[in-house]
C-alpha cells in the first residue's frame, strides 16, 4: 500500500531534484566548453589556397625556370592549391603563348627574362630577387681580361628568337669596334662547336646556381669570361646590372672558377595576362613569397622598373604588405571586387544615404516653415488669441472689417493647397528614408486642418455677402 508523502518529504525531494539538475547543467556546460576548446586546438587556422588553380609557363625542362616553377608547384600543393608547370623553349615562346592564352585562359602566368619586347595585354606580377647572369664560356676564357681581348672572337649567342639571342645582341652591340663574329646555333650545337674549335665563346643567360652551368665548368672544363667592364656595359641597359660569380662557386676545393668573374645580371620577371582572378594572383604571390622570402620586400621597395603595367592584385599585395585579408577567407568576394573597392562602395553609399537624409530633412523643414508662415497669415485675419481649431466656429461678423479678407483667404487656400500637393509629392520621393513618410503625413494633417477651417470660414463670408 502506497503512503502519501508529507510536505517536508516533498520539499526535500524537490530541493534534491533542483540541485541535481543544476549540477547536470553545470557539467554539460563544461563539457561543451571542453569540446569547443578541443576543436579550436585541433583546427588548422592556416588559410588554404584551394582557389589557386593556374598554369605557368617555365622553360627548358632541364633549365632553371622549370625548376623554379616546380618548386612553386610543390609549395602550392602543400597549401591545397595547384600550379601546373608548362615547359617551353624559353622566354620568347613564353611571351607568345602567354599573350595567346589570355582569351582562352589556357595559361595565366609565365617566367620571362627582363629586357625582351613584351606583347601588349601582359602585366607585371613582380620580379624575382634571384637574377640570372649573362655569361660567355670558352676553352681559354680565363685568358680574357679586357674587352679588347674579345677582338675578332667567334661567339655563339643562341638560336634566333631566343631570349639569350636578343639580350646578347643588345649587350654586344656596344662592342661594335671589336669585329666580333656572331652566330646563332642552339645550345647543344654551340657546345659541340666549342669542342671542335669552330667557336671561341658560347653565350647564355642562366642562373648562377644552375646544374647545367656547374656541369659545364666542372665536368666539361669550360671557363667563364671575366667581363671587367660589366658595370659599364650594364649601365646602358635599363634591365641589366653588374654581378659577380665568386671564385670556387662550382668547386671550392679545385677552385672553379679560379677567380671572381664579373658578369651582367638580368632579372627574371613573373608576368600575367589578366586571365587569372584577383584571389588566384594574390595566392600565387603568397607562394612566391614562401619560396623567395624577399620577393614582397623587393617589389614594394624598388617598385616597377619596367614599362609594363602592374597587375592590380599584385600592386595591392605589395602596397599592403600582404594579401587581401578578406580574400584569404572569402576569395569569391574579392574576385567580384577587391576589399578596398567594397569599402569605398560602402562609404559611397553611406555618403549617399546621408545626403539623401539631409535633403529629406531640409525639404521637410521647408514645408513646415511654409506651413507656419501661412498659419500666421491666417490667424492674423481673426481676433487675437484664436486657435486654428476655433477658426471654423468664428462668426463671419467677428472677422476684421477688411474688404480684402475674402481675397486673402482665397490666396491662403490656394497656397495651402499647393503646399499640400508638394508635401504629398515629396513624401513619395526616393530621398525619403524608409519609415520617415509619417513626418510628411503629419504635415499633411496639419495643412488639411488649416484648409478645412479656412474653407468653412470662407463659406460663411460668401453666404453673408450673398445675403447682403
Amino acid at each position: 500500500m502506497l503512503h502519501p508523502m508529507s510536505s517536508d518529504q516533498l520539499k526535500r525531494m524537490m530541493e534534491f531534484t533542483r540541485r541535481h539538475a543544476a549540477a547536470c547543467k553545470t557539467a554539460a556546460l563544461f563539457a561543451v566548453l571542453a569540446v569547443i576548446v578541443l576543436v579550436a586546438a585541433l583546427y588548422d587556422r592556416t588559410p588554404r589556397l584551394s582557389y589557386l588553380q593556374v598554369k605557368m609557363l617555365s622553360g627548358n625542362p632541364r633549365g632553371n625556370y622549370a625548376a623554379i616553377v616546380e618548386r612553386l608547384a610543390g609549395e602550392a600543393q602543400r597549401r591545397g592549391g595547384r600550379i601546373e608547370n608548362l615547359t617551353s623553349e624559353g622566354s620568347v615562346e613564353n611571351l607568345r603563348r602567354l599573350a595567346a592564352g589570355r582569351a582562352k585562359r589556357t595559361v595565366q602566368f609565365a617566367l620571362v627574362q627582363d629586357g625582351l619586347e613584351v606583347p601588349p595585354g601582359l602585366e607585371l606580377i613582380g620580379r624575382l630577387g634571384h637574377p640570372e647572369s649573362f655569361v660567355m664560356l670558352g676553352r681559354d676564357a680565363d685568358r680574357i681580361h679586357t674587352l679588347e681581348d674579345l677582338r675578332g672572337r667567334r661567339i655563339g649567342i643562341g638560336p634566333v628568337g631566343s631570349g639569350t639571342e636578343r639580350v646578347a645582341r643588345q649587350i654586344l652591340a656596344q662592342l661594335d669596334g671589336l669585329d666580333l663574329q656572331i652566330s646563332t646555333p642552339g645550345l647543344e650545337e654551340q657546345l659541340a662547336q666549342l669542342e671542335s674549335g669552330e667557336l671561341d665563346l658560347a653565350a647564355m643567360v642562366i642562373d648562377d646556381d644552375a646544374q647545367l652551368l656547374a656541369g659545364l665548368v666542372r665536368d666539361r672544363h669550360l671557363q667563364i669570361v671575366n667581363l671587367a667592364d660589366a658595370e659599364v656595359l650594364a649601365r646602358r641597359l635599363p634591365f641589366a646590372r653588374a654581378g659577380i660569380i665568386r671564385a670556387g662557386t662550382y668547386d671550392p676545393v679545385g677552385r672553379l672558377p679560379p677567380e671572381d668573374k664579373h658578369v651582367i645580371q638580368i632579372d627574371t620577371l613573373v608576368l600575367g595576362n589578366g586571365a587569372a582572378k584577383w584571389s588566384a594572383t594574390q595566392a600565387l604571390i603568397t607562394v612566391l613569397a614562401a619560396q623567395f622570402p624577399d620577393f614582397v620586400h623587393l617589389n614594394r621597395e624598388f617598385g616597377n622598373r619596367t614599362s609594363l603595367p602592374p597587375a592590380p592584385a599584385a600592386r595591392s599585395y605589395f602596397e599592403s604588405g600582404g594579401p587581401d585579408r578578406v580574400g584569404v577567407y572569402a576569395p569569391w568576394l574579392v574576385d567580384l571586387m577587391p576589399t578596398a573597392r567594397w569599402v569605398q562602395l560602402i562609404f559611397g553609399f553611406s555618403l549617399l544615404f546621408n545626403a539623401m537624409a539631409f535633403a529629406h530633412r531640409f525639404r521637410l523643414w521647408r514645408i513646415d516653415a511654409q506651413r507656419v508662415h501661412l498659419e500666421a497669415r491666417l490667424l492674423a485675419l481673426f481676433p487675437p488669441g484664436i486657435t486654428v481649431g476655433e477658426i471654423a466656429t468664428v462668426p463671419a461678423a467677428q472677422q476684421p472689417p477688411d474688404p480684402e479678407t475674402g481675397a486673402s483667404e482665397d490666396r491662403l487656400i490656394e497656397e495651402l493647397s499647393e503646399l499640400l500637393e508638394r508635401c504629398r509629392r515629396q513624401s513619395l520621393s526616393v530621398l525619403v528614408p524608409m519609415g520617415q513618410e509619417m513626418s510628411y503625413r503629419y504635415q499633411e494633417t496639419l495643412i488639411v486642418k488649416l484648409l478645412r477651417s479656412l474653407r468653412i470660414q470662407r463659406g460663411k463670408l460668401e453666404r453673408d455677402s450673398a445675403e447682403e
